[in-house]
């Protein structure tokens, strides 16, 4: 397993499975926790469903990406909280999650990904 693991959140159940069903076609050896929709299986997000996927991951330093306003919001209040380094990325979460799960797998430094992500940073 490698150092850095991953946190996928979305406002959607399908659409956070799906992430992650595309991950692990390339990441076969990335921790990899995610959480999709409401408690209630609607769609939404909530803090403690989130803190709850942070700490379930057994690494300590996480790539956290998301959907939607909300989901980003509650990643960025679970960084304030947590005991692990959370980086929470602004990016597309299809296109960010799967470039940065084939480069942990292949074992690149985690400044060498944060610098391939910023490249598909969302500016707005």
């Amino acid at each position: 397993m490698t150092a850095l693991g991953m946190v996928i959140v979305s406002h959607s159940k399908n659409i956070a499975q799906g992430v992650v069903d595309l991950l692990l076609e390339v990441s076969q050896d990335v921790a990899i926790t995610y959480i999709g929709g409401s408690e209630d299986g609607g769609i939404g997000t909530s803090f403690e469903q989130v803190q709850a996927k942070i700490d379930a991951n057994p690494q300590d330093d996480l790539l956290a990406f998301y959907d939607l306003g909300s989901a980003g919001m509650n990643l960025e209040m679970a960084a304030d909280v947590t005991d692990k380094t959370l980086t929470v990325l602004k990016v597309p979460i299809v296109e960010g999650a799967y470039t940065a799960a084939a480069l942990i797998q292949a074992g690149v430094a985690k400044e060498v990904i944060l610098a391939q992500l910023k490249e598909l940073e969302i500016k707005k």
